[in-house]
């Protein structure tokens, strides 16, 4: 009787063994697996053309600061600041399009329109003064230079998106449109990102 007790406590440690031996190892898989997929996001991220700012946020409602300060609103009328990573290779320049797709006009509204922006420069802060080889085109202001956000009062919630594009031409011939501009951007394209944020002028 001793003897056969001594083998089931032997043998119920053994399998005892087996069984922590067999949760470890689906641990580890997991563990692996799991490092993997993190790993290959980190990658893919690290490759993916992006923008960010401090001062607008994707998705997020614009501060006073970015409303324009005429028509009847009354904001600083200050661009923010934008920083852009991870361009594609042959990058040569970059231009940058603000527009409100909502604005209830034919093509939306163009609030900054920048074009031939050194493949060098990779950020602009807020209220920078673009400076050459990099020329900021008239916007549907009827002027150069950044724009705010001032949807018609009553006229809901309007997007406003930020585009950085990534051409592979050191250079854009200025136009008097905005549309004008993008048709001429539109074959040099390698690569874009944006920022959408909203404004609501109740």
């Amino acid at each position: 009787m001793e003897r056969g007790a001594g083998w089931t406590i032997a043998h119920q440690n053994s399998l005892g063994k087996i069984v922590n031996m067999k949760k470890l190892i689906l641990l580890l898989i997991f563990l692996i697996m799991a490092g993997m997929a993190t790993m290959a996001e980190t990658i893919g991220m690290a490759g993916k053309f992006t923008l960010s700012s401090d001062t607008i946020k994707d998705g997020a409602m614009l501060a006073s600061e970015q409303v324009f300060n005429g028509f009847g609103c009354t904001g600083g009328n200050i661009s923010p600041d934008l920083a852009w990573s991870n361009p594609p290779d042959n990058t040569k320049s970059y231009a940058l399009i603000v527009h409100d797709p909502d604005a209830p006009v034919e093509n939306g509204w163009y609030h900054w329109v920048v074009i031939n922006i050194p493949v060098a420069k990779t950020s602009l802060a807020k209220g920078e003064k673009i400076a050459a080889p990099a020329l900021e085109c008239r916007t549907s202001f009827g002027k150069s230079g950044y724009g705010g956000a001032c949807p018609p009062k009553g006229h809901g919630k309007h997007r406003y998106i930020f585009t950085i594009y990534a051409l592979d031409t050191a250079q854009i011939a200025p136009k008097q449109e905005p549309t004008e501009i993008e048709k001429l951007i539109a074959p040099h394209i390698l690569d874009k990102a944006s920022i959408m944020a909203y404004y609501d002028r109740t």
